[in-house]
């Protein structure tokens, strides 16, 4: 086992390169005019003494974002490969989207129709934020976090209506030149009475297969993505809020039988749709004058589905995943405590078939926890956050197995406010998550072990963070251990089984500067994922993690005036050379991707903005680390590659508002 002494030595280099950067700014005075407020990781926000990270609206706007990759293109800890959106998987600090827990608007996202496709999908269009807590999370996070959480928020009317405005509309169109392909999005939303506001989004997407950089055509990517959107929010009275949202999200194209993979002879196109759909109902009451009292409840249903037509082999084939939910909490302010204490349930069903008969196979699910997170102010300087939560997991897979596990798990954290301008993190927390339901398209051809075991996992880090004036600093050392890991190995007997410990270990460097009009900020990550000492890869260990090299996040934006903003943004990856995997060794290439977007309002207010975003601006070709590895060069093993990812892009908006 790797010990946080060993991950240090790569970080060198990035700890100068990052001090040189911030010296000189540093010596700048900042004016009374506020700057933008942009870092490499947005905005840094606490959940008592744990850091939580925030990507904004604004930033998605300006680079006019269109999926998962865009939306977490400014994270360095976070990494989407696959090309297009079908096959788009996500990975935290090296760990894919299934060991994370990841919800919209408190709706969890559990389950997967299909190994080899994406099973998070999310219209930016829609987002107030994303929050990412990384590593293993606290008690608030909810079940089987084991190696982080996502939480997307979704905007509300009183968010798009300006002050005093009682009703408005926003008409946005964007065409993309690589794809040859376009969106619409048109958004309604206004003030029903003086209690209740609504809105409607609509959004169409159409695009061709995309050319990567060396100007092939990558087939199999393209798509036509249809978005409905509803929410309805009242002021029941001045400390009531509900919210009710629905959302469907529509995807369709011709893609590749393994998305995940290219065309190849053994892998041809077949008609493939996803479809997911979404209610979620939010109460909030937090009561005026009453510290015991600010409850939070959440109840929601989300639907996945999944058709894909092998025409020429077995026809249609059918997975369907569904989860039922609530989070009921409330937080009581009692001296220096920040209490919240709360319950969650989850019902899961999954169901896979062929042709007319979808539901030829079944599995059962649901969680429940009891959970407690107390924020504890010990002094001026000193903040500790220290949790627990209680589940039971209960399973019924497709063979009539019944699974039942149950634990306890703790998280402490520690902030300590050196200065007033220094503060210093520790933390540790564990997570456990039982045996769940399983990939839809494999509950007709892989069992789980009689003997399975819950998962456990812990997740220690140290960190500092500095401000002072325009100037911030942050860094941290992490290390997560999944033990006993569940997965279904490539190759072997199809049976998911507890297949070794899986760890997660790395260093994160931040640095940035705001000056009146311009914003810098420079990211360094270094992260080893391995299990039982071997480095992880997509193609053997689709479902836990991949192996992502050293990541420099660039970030520039400079507001002319408050009509013309522009900004620059680059990704750096360095090369891994020679990975390890059981059938050979194979090369992760470098590459480096810079995008650029300008922003023009040319009207007195906003009702005209004018967009343009290039992305990938030197046309480089690259498979992203996050896609499956090129495997080609080992015999037998053609056509086992990811999709390359696109090349130069224009992207022309206009946005109109009513």
């Amino acid at each position: 086992m790797k010990t946080f002494p060993a991950v240090l030595h790569p970080l060198a280099s990035a700890v100068s390169i990052a001090t040189l950067l911030v010296a000189v700014p540093a010596l700048a005075q900042s004016t009374g005019t506020d700057p933008i407020t942009l870092n490499p990781t947005e905005v840094t926000g606490e959940i008592g003494a744990r850091q939580v990270e925030s990507v904004e609206a604004v930033t998605l706007e300006r680079f006019q974002a269109t999926d998962l990759e865009d939306v977490f293109a400014s994270q360095p800890e976070v990494s989407v490969g696959g090309g297009h959106s079908a096959a788009q998987k996500l990975y935290l600090r090296g760990i894919e989207d299934t060991q994370l827990n990841i919800s919209i608007d408190g709706a969890t996202q559990a389950g997967q129709t299909f190994h080899h496709t994406g099973r998070i999908s999310i219209e930016p269009e829609l987002l107030k934020r994303a929050e990412v807590q990384a590593g293993t999370g606290d008690a608030t996070a909810g079940p089987g976090a084991l190696g982080g959480s996502i939480r997307f928020v979704t905007k509300d009317p009183e968010d798009l209506l300006r002050a005093g405005e009682s009703a408005g509309a926003l008409v946005k169109g964007t065409y993309f030149s690589n794809a040859e392909g376009f969106k619409v999005n048109t958004s309604l939303f206004g003030r029903l009475t003086d209690s209740w506001s609504g809105m409607l989004v609509a959004t169409h997407q159409d695009q061709n297969d995309y050319e990567d950089g060396s100007g092939d055509e990558v087939f199999g990517t393209g798509s036509r993505q249809d978005l409905g959107f509803a929410k309805l929010v009242g002021k029941l009275s001045a400390d009531q809020t509900l919210r009710f949202s629905y959302d469907r999200r529509v995807d369709r194209g011709e893609r590749t039988q393994r998305p995940q993979w290219v065309v190849s002879s053994f892998n041809p196109a077949y008609p493939l749709e996803s479809q997911r759909d979404t209610y979620t109902l939010n109460y909030d009451w937090d009561p005026t004058g009453n510290p015991l009292l600010d409850v939070q409840a959440t109840v929601f249903h989300t639907e996945m589905d999944l058709e894909q037509n092998v025409f020429d082999r077995w026809g249609l084939y059918y997975g369907n995943v569904e989860s039922t939910g609530l989070d009921l909490r409330n937080t009581s302010l009692l001296g220096k405590h920040s209490l919240t204490y709360g319950v969650d349930h989850r019902e899961d069903q999954v169901t896979a078939g062929p042709g007319g008969d979808q539901t030829a196979y079944e599995e059962d699910g649901s969680i429940t926890g009891l959970y407690v997170q107390d924020s504890i102010r010990l002094n001026p300087k000193l903040l500790l956050g220290l949790g627990a939560r209680y589940d039971l997991y209960r399973l019924t897979d497709a063979t009539d197995q019944d699974f039942r596990d149950s634990g306890i798990s703790p998280n402490v954290n520690l902030r300590y406010e050196l200065n007033p301008n220094l503060s210093l993190l520790a933390g540790h927390s564990r997570a456990l998550r039982g045996p769940r339901i399983r990939d839809a398209f494999k509950l007709d051809s892989a069992t789980n072990d009689p003997d399975l075991k819950a998962e456990k996992a812990r997740t220690t880090e140290v960190g500092f963070e500095y401000e002072r004036g325009g100037l911030s600093l942050g860094g941290k050392v992490y290390q997560t251990e999944i033990e006993d890991i569940i997965v279904d190995f490539i190759g072997g007997p199809r049976l998911y089984e507890n297949s070794g410990d899986l760890e997660s270990q790395g260093v994160l460097l931040q640095a940035g500067y705001h000056w009146t009009r311009l914003s810098t900020g420079i990211s360094y990550h270094h992260n080893d994922a391995e299990l039982e000492g071997e480095p992880l890869n997509v193609y053997e260990h689709n479902g836990l993690g991949t192996s992502i090299g050293d990541t420099w996040m660039l970030n520039a934006d400079y507001q002319f005036n408050q009509h013309l903003e522009l900004g620059w943004q680059g990704r750096f990856v360095q090369s891994i050379d020679s990975l390890r995997t059981s059938v050979g060794r194979v090369d992760k290439p470098g590459y480096g991707v810079q995008d650029l977007y300008a922003r023009w309002q040319p009207m007195a207010d906003d009702s005209l903005t004018l967009s343009l975003t290039v992305k990938n601006l030197l046309d480089k070709d690259y498979l992203d680390h996050a896609s499956n590895e090129d495997f080609q060069a080992i015999p037998d093993y053609e056509g086992i590659v990811g999709s390359a990812e696109p090349g130069r892009e224009f992207r022309l908006g206009v946005a109109m508002r009513f």
